[in-house]
């Protein structure tokens, strides 16, 4: 009767472990866009990769919309462990000391996208994201989310258009440098609350991919859109070092493979939403939407790209430098 009891026991014990250690390992994926973003697309694509290539080993938890953290929350969040991975936009590391990869907000330094993949897949964007470990962050890949162009209530066509207004921003003093050079007031904010400072007035526009402006429904708040194409916006998908050096070293592999493809999946759908974005804005009739002749881009660029010597003690001269020799970009040509 002993021996039975303690034959029950033993297999209770193991049928309680191997019960525990089919648990998956969750990661809770937060981020601050809708779900139907790119952003917000490639982080569904990657939780069922995930499921998929750990066979059910790992379960991605994707929060989307602020549900979890906000802006200025989030990084806090991922770097005490509170949550496993997040995808913010790389103006989000300036304030946590990695000012280097404000080297992408600088306004009209990549033309297209084939420029920016000679940095972001190059040694350059390899080095930006190694600079996030003494932080506690590993940093997996670029996403791209499109580029940025102006919104507000009255027509923007020439950099005079900007004076006096107050434009949202990131929390990015390459973007209040920005925003300044055209005459217009930098206000930082979360991007949650963005719609409802637009609709009550407490800022007069914004600087958004139009995936963005399009699912945030900001376009119901902005009378005019001007199609400036002036900035990048792109993310870093990160996640906690701690917890990502803990995992078993098979499914860190499969994680990376996952989130390859994932990225390619991003990358690619970034141009179409945007575009599909636009045509829903044009459709809507609620914004006008301007395209600025050559003449016109010129004298926003004009305008804009001193800013870049103006961030040079911030980002680093040595680093600028380097991503002009890379994309063949000569300021002085302009």
């Amino acid at each position: 009767m002993k021996l039975r009891s303690v034959l029950l026991g033993v297999a209770a014990i193991a049928i309680s472990s191997l019960a525990y250690a089919q648990q998956p390992i969750v990661i809770k994926f937060s981020h601050v866009v809708a779900i139907d973003t790119p952003k917000g697309k490639a982080a569904d694509f990657f939780a069922l990769k995930a499921a998929e290539l750990t066979k059910g080993r790992v379960k991605v938890e994707v929060y989307p919309n602020s549900q979890l953290y906000k802006d200025k929350e989030e990084m806090e969040a991922l770097q005490i462990g509170s949550v496993q991975m997040l995808a913010p936009s790389l103006a989000k590391f300036g304030p946590i000391g990695v000012k280097e990869f404000e080297v992408f907000d600088l306004p009209f330094l990549f033309d297209g996208i084939d420029q920016l993949r000679k940095v972001t897949l190059g040694p350059v964007g390899a080095q930006l994201l190694a600079k996030l470990e003494p932080k506690g962050i590993k940093g997996l890949a670029y996403w791209d989310n499109g580029f940025k162009s102006f919104s507000a209530n009255t027509p923007i066509k020439v950099p005079a258009d900007m004076k006096g207004k107050k434009f949202r921003i990131q929390s990015s003093k390459v973007l209040e440098e920005e925003i300044r050079a055209l005459g217009g007031l930098p206000q930082v904010m979360a991007f949650s609350e963005v719609y409802q400072a637009l609709q009550t007035g407490v800022v007069d526009g914004t600087e958004n991919p139009i995936s963005n402006l399009y699912t945030q429904k900001m376009y119901e708040v902005q009378k005019h859109l001007t199609l400036t194409e002036h900035g990048y916006l792109g993310y870093a998908v990160i996640v906690n070092k701690k917890f990502w050096d803990g995992l078993p070293p098979d499914i860190q592999k499969q994680l990376v493979d996952a989130m390859d493809q994932a990225t390619r999946y991003a990358n690619q759908i970034a141009k179409v939403e945007n575009d599909t974005a636009l045509e829903g804005v044009k459709k809507s009739g609620k914004t006008q939407v301007y395209v600025p002749t050559k003449d016109e881009r010129l004298a926003f660029k004009r305008a804009l790209v001193p800013v870049h010597q103006a961030m040079e003690s911030r980002i680093g001269k040595d680093l600028i430098q380097t991503v002009y020799k890379e994309i063949k970009f000569n300021p002085s040509s302009l």
